[in-house]
Order: C-alpha cells, then structure tokens, then sequence
C-alpha cells in the first residue's frame, strides 16, 4: 500500500490548492470547471498513448460502466464545489465537500465489507467534530444558502464518485483517470451548452491559472489521484482525504485573507490530527495482526 499511499496524500495535497487557484481566474465558475477538465483530459490522453497502455474498458464493459458514473459524479462535484467556492469561500467550500468521506465510510461496511476499526471510528469522531465546528462557524458568519447547498452537494457526489470507482478495479493507472476525466469534460459541455454559455472568452491574465489548474492541479493531480484511490481501503481514502480541506482552509486564510476564526482553527486541527491518528493506529494494529498471523503459521 505505500506507493499508492502517498501518491493519493500527494494527490490531495495538491487538490488543496485548487481553490487557491481558481480565485485567481475571472471567470464563472462552470466555465473554469468546463476549461480544468478539457486541459486535463487532453493531457491524461496524450499520457495514454506514450505510455502505450492496453485499453481495458472494453473488456471490462461492466466496470467501465461504473466509471463512467463516477466520471459524471466528478463532473458534478467539481460544478457545485467550484460554484460553492465564489459562493462562501475556498476553505469552507471545501471542509463542507469533506462530508463526502463520512458517507463513504457509513457505507464501506455495507458495500465493500471493509470492517470499522475501533481507530478508525474514533478517528471518524475527531474528525466530525471538526466538521461540527467548521460548519457551526459558517453559519455564524452567515453564508449564503446556496453556497452552503453547493457544498453539501458536491459532498454527495464526491460520495457516489469514491464508491463507484471501487467498482472498477481492473481499468487502473493512467486509463482510470482518463475516462473520468472526459466524461466529466463532457457533462460539464452539456450544461454549459444548455445555458448558452459557449464559446468561453478568457480573459489573457487568466490563462497562466487556467494552465496550471488543468495541466498540473487535474491532470497530474486525477493520475495520483484516481490510480491509487482504487487500490486502498475506503476508510483509509475517505480520512486522508481530510488534508484536503485542511491544506484548503490553511492556504486560503494565509493567501486569500479568509481569516479563521477560533472554532474553525481547532475544528482544522480535529480534522487533521483525527485523519492522522486513524490512519497510523489502523497501520499498527495491521501490523500487529500481520505479526500474529505469522506467528501462528
């Protein structure tokens, strides 16, 4: 599992400045998610095509099936996320996203048969409660209805996504993001062209963010991202996945002068240090099974 461990903390880490990013492009917000995933998706395609990889979704129709879901629920995710970042602001946009692992993990149990370790649910508590706070903080400062919608919204998908990505273990590597991506670059085209919102007119100052967020934060960010994410435990994506909105909250009270407030500086840490302690005490005590198994043999 290390491998892929740390190319999916690389991979949120990364995310966790997306934010950070896009405040910088004087665009709506659909229109910079329609531009971060045609960049990135033609970036994942040429990486295809020199890396000479089999294509695997047509031998595994069913499994491309649920890939194309969790493209979709990509394209989803990153419409309201991003739409909830102008709405309420980057850090609480994103902590509000990271409700999305809490329903991945109420249902690993029941899907996937991935046991609740008593680590892992008091990491879960910790980190709950530095959501609690978080969003407590929110609504004190009065954001916006639909901003705070948006991000509860985008936690649903993020949800849908990391479940049915699970369901594709076969397409992996640079092939899994690839089709994610282009099915969420095509969902994120028909909406656009529902509102009359094409052709897209950048303006010139805009185009060094644009290119950052789509060639490294997406399409270097999806590969790390979506090639390890099928590879580990559902718990252990959806706790790790927390240094997200804490590098999100971090960065953008450092660089956008969001300020954070007591409740949300301590809601912050919970959320880190219970994804951290989940994540080490789980690693212990496979450790320690591991060492009795052999034992025993």
């Amino acid at each position: 599992m290390g491998k892929d461990f740390w190319k999916y903390i690389t991979a949120v880490l990364i995310f966790g400045t997306n934010g950070i990013v896009a405040s910088n492009i004087q665009l709506p917000s659909q229109e910079i998610v329609f531009l971060r995933a045609g960049i990135a998706g033609l970036i994942l395609i040429i990486l295809f095509l020199l890396l000479r990889k089999e294509c695997n979704a047509l031998r595994y129709k069913r499994e491309f099936g649920f890939l194309a879901i969790a493209g979709a629920a990509t394209g989803a995710n990153w419409l309201f996320l991003y739409e909830a970042y102008q709405q309420i602001g980057v850090g609480t946009a994103t902590l509000l996203c990271y409700c999305g692992p809490m329903i991945v993990m109420a249902l690993g149990q029941v899907l996937f048969q991935e046991k609740l370790t008593r680590e892992k649910c008091m990491g879960f508590l910790t980190v709950l409660t530095g959501l609690l706070c978080i969003n407590g903080q929110a609504l004190q400062e009065g954001k916006t209805f639909w901003g705070m919608l948006c991000g509860i919204l985008s936690a649903v998908m993020y949800a849908v996504l990391v479940i049915a990505n699970k369901k594709a273990p076969h397409i992996t590597g640079v092939e899994n993001p690839m089709w994610q991506v282009i099915i969420s670059f095509l969902i994120v085209a028909v909406v656009l062209l529902f509102r009359q919102e094409l052709p897209i007119e950048v303006p010139a100052e805009s185009w060094p963010f644009v290119l950052l967020l789509g060639l490294f934060n997406t399409g270097i960010g999806c590969f790390l991202y979506l090639s390890s994410m099928g590879r580990l435990s559902v718990q252990t994506v959806a706790i790790c996945g927390y240094l997200e909105p804490f590098a999100a909250v971090v960065l953008s009270a450092a660089l956008l002068r969001e300020g954070m407030a007591p409740m949300q500086a301590a809601g912050a840490v919970l959320i880190l240090g219970g994804a951290m302690y989940a994540e080490l005490a789980g690693k212990r005590v496979r450790k320690k099974q591991e060492a009795e198994g052999y034992i025993r043999i």
